[in-house]
């Protein structure tokens, strides 16, 4: 263990605690020892402090508590005369940072402070839905992990360079603290580039504390994906070696490294996340708490990235396109504004379509891509132009039921070249094409290159052959639309008329099992996968495409319970593959064996007992519920694997199936949901209620302009006559 870095962690520490308890002197003695802190819309409350102790702080008097705690970790500074074995009090002095500095922030957002750390284009605390949002991509490899990047580079260019470089690895990159003055954050910002959670670059801040936020990210999804509920130290340490061996994050450290620099660091080091930095600081390179080295430097800037995804053991795929843009899915969330904009397709600006097709192999030539009609480049720079998209595929294995599965995937195959707004799918797709893109030699027929490529990619086992044609000639685009929408038709009416009876196989989905061991979804016909972006049609694909992937055909076997969907084949099937935990489920019931539910669902479905009926929340709500708990409380119920009667996640689409908790009387059971989700659902749920009979139920079911209030909801469900008031008792 290096002194050097000892000396400069442990003095580093010793700074940022004392300035904690210096801000937290001040706050008290001007706000009182009773003022609420918090962190914005979180059920967390300091996720670190909560994580490792247990503390759910609420007032100033409890983040006492806290900083207490820090001061005890405190090691001396090392003299210059005496070594000693450091790494214990190195890590402990790190924990201390990091306690501090989670005090620091909370301070910016309590005691009616005009300016939080949330403002502009920083981002600073991540609530727990962002959380919970970021989870799937974790969850199904799209974010493999995160970077912690701290300082900035020497120029523009560079700053720009490497955070391209992180975009096309997928890595989620978190910003903060600054070196020179400057913040790697504001060097992005200074040069156009898009920052948020949706093209996964984060800045959290400018300050060294603010670096504390990508580590309470880490901390919860320890407890909302792990199912860790934090008690003492035996949690504290479940939930680093989590971090260790599920969650992959690296530090790259950019500029000079100070003290405060090098006491923050120790503190990620704790979570098994090593250090990587361009300036020539000491090292740490023997193995321990992180899987390899700990501290590796100088590494040149242009080899860092590589250099800390190898001792943080990850193993990335890298998608090469030949195309002049870069790549990867942190550009899917990427906007192009109107004045960004070289062309539009679609919308109301044009005629447009994208459609999929199988062919015999002998009528498709692999790798063919045509441009039929005028290329991006001569489209008038903020004009529009008439658009179809016809994907010819063949395979041995491919079917019917795959081609919309696969035709559904265009929006996130072009979606991820930058530059490329895509939206919508079949005649509703809505395209724009950057300016900077355009500049940059971007044409039609890379939209064939991206999609032939990542077709063969994603789907080999199926996809033997594709070849891609586009025209961009109103004339033939009217001319070819209506094959494709009768085809979408057809579609349509064959999986409209798919049901649990109508199949012998159900599909599973254990993506989620990196992050909840516990957990299994069973994707049926009408019931699809909780996250909401797995149906049935997509897990018969994907277990063709990888048999020994997430997704497995499950045998239903004998029908043990028509009413709450219990079979045979399901249950051992679930029981096995749960690590023996969860021995029935009924696929149709809230009350009785419910499914489990890991921490990526859509919604939350939740038992009212004074109203005799069901409330749902959609993840992004942030208010209070008639449950009397926020979504973020319900989440740390549900998720994680558990089973929990009486509550359960689902997707948003699963309130319009007819196998809606058909158990307890299904739709009917439903008194309050947002007006978000509701007005999202309008038509489909509307629909449902006079298949049901009740078409008047849409109007009975309260929102929270409502109430959000269990007592005052009873009330209003009397007087509007829910039927749900007249049924069997839930509970």
């Amino acid at each position: 263990m290096s002194k050097i870095i000892a000396t400069k962690a442990i003095r580093g520490a010793h700074k940022i605690v004392a300035r904690a308890k210096e801000d937290l002197t001040k706050a008290i003695d001007e706000s009182g020892i009773d003022s609420p802190v918090a962190f914005p819309d979180t059920n967390y409350y300091l996720p670190f402090a909560y994580a490792m102790l247990g503390i759910k702080a609420q007032k100033a008097k409890d983040l006492l508590e806290i900083l207490k705690y820090a001061e005890s970790l405190l090691p001396p500074i090392p003299t210059e005369n005496i070594w000693l074995p450091y790494l214990g009090p190195t890590l402990d002095a790190g924990m201390a940072t990091l306690f501090a500095e989670e005090i620091i922030e909370v301070l910016k957002y309590s005691f009616g402070n005009a300016v939080t750390p949330t403002h502009d284009y920083w981002v600073g605390f991540t609530t727990d839905a962002i959380l919970r949002e970021q989870g799937i991509k974790l969850v199904d490899g799209r974010m493999p992990g995160f970077a912690a990047i701290v300082g900035a580079a020497p120029t523009n260019a560079e700053a720009v360079r490497m955070v391209r470089e992180l975009q096309e690895r997928h890595i989620l990159v978190f910003m903060s603290a600054v070196s020179d003055g400057k913040c790697i954050a504001q060097q992005l910002n200074e040069e156009g580039v898009q920052m948020g959670w949706e093209t996964f670059l984060v800045p959290h801040g400018n300050d060294i504390a603010s670096t504390v936020y990508a580590l309470n990210f880490a901390a919860r999804a320890a407890m909302t994906f792990g199912g860790i509920t934090p008690k003492g130290i035996k949690e504290a340490r479940e939930i680093l070696l989590y971090n260790k061996n599920r969650v992959h994050a690296f530090v790259l450290a950019l500029g000079d490294v100070d003290d405060e620099k090098h006491a923050t660091a120790a503190g990620a080091i704790s979570f098994g996340f090593p250090v990587v930095a361009d300036t020539d600081i000491d090292q740490i390179l023997p193995t321990g708490v992180c899987r390899y080295e700990h501290v590796v430097s100088p590494v040149a800037r242009e080899k860092m990235v590589d250099k800390a995804i190898e001792i943080r053991g990850l193993k990335l795929s890298i998608d090469k396109l030949d195309i002049p843009v870069p790549y990867g899915p942190a550009f899917e969330g990427e906007r192009v504004r109107r004045p960004q904009t070289a062309c539009e397709i679609g919308g109301k600006f044009s005629k447009a379509f994208e459609f999929l097709r199988i062919k015999k192999a002998g009528d498709v030539e692999n790798g063919k891509i045509q441009v039929i009609g005028p290329e991006l480049d001569t489209v008038p720079e903020g004009g529009a132009t008439p658009y179809a998209m016809i994907v010819d595929v063949a395979g041995r294995k491919m079917q019917p039921d795959f081609e919309s599965v696969l035709e559904r995937r265009f929006h996130n195959f072009l979606s991820e070249a930058m530059g490329i707004m895509h939206t919508g799918q079949r005649d509703m797709v809505w395209i724009r094409v950057s300016k900077e893109a355009r500049k940059a030699g971007l044409l039609f027929k890379h939209f064939g290159v991206i999609v032939h490529a990542k077709l063969l990619k994603e789907f080999p086992s199926i996809v033997d052959k594709a070849q891609v044609t586009i025209y961009t000639k109103l004339e033939d685009v009217a001319m070819l639309v209506p094959e494709a929408q009768a085809a979408y038709q057809e579609r349509d009416e064959r999986l409209a008329g798919m049901t649990d009876e109508s199949v012998d196989v159900f599909y599973s989905c254990k993506l989620c099992q990196s992050y909840a061991p516990t957990h299994v979804c069973v994707i049926s016909p009408e019931k699809l996968g909780l996250c909401g972006a797995y149906n049935w049609l997509d897990g018969k694909a994907a277990s063709e495409i990888n048999p020994l992937g997430g997704n497995e055909p499950i045998l239903k076997g004998q029908c043990l319970d028509p009413v709450k969907g219990e079979w045979q084949g399901v249950t051992e099937y679930i029981y096995q593959k749960s690590n023996k935990t969860i021995s029935k489920v009924s696929m149709y019931s809230i009350m009785d064996s419910p499914s489990t539910s890991c921490g990526c669902f859509e919604c939350i479905l939740a038992v009212i007992p004074e109203t005799n009926g069901l409330m749902i929340v959609n993840r992004g709500y942030s208010g209070m519920t008639p449950c009397g708990m926020k979504f973020a409380v319900l989440a740390g119920s549900v998720g994680g694997g558990n089973q929990t009667p009486g509550f359960m996640g689902v997707g948003r689409l699963y309130l319009t199936s007819k196998k809606f908790v058909s158990a307890e009387d299904g739709l009917k059971r439903l008194v309050w949901m947002t007006k978000e989700l509701k007005e999202a659902l309008s038509d489909k749920l509307k629909k449902r209620c006079i298949e049901i009979g009740a078409p008047d139920l849409f109007d009975k079911i309260a929102d929270e302009t409502i109430t959000t209030d269990a007592q005052e909801l009873a009330a209003y469900l009397k007087k509007v006559k829910h039927p749900a008031l007249d049924m069997p008792p839930l509970m």
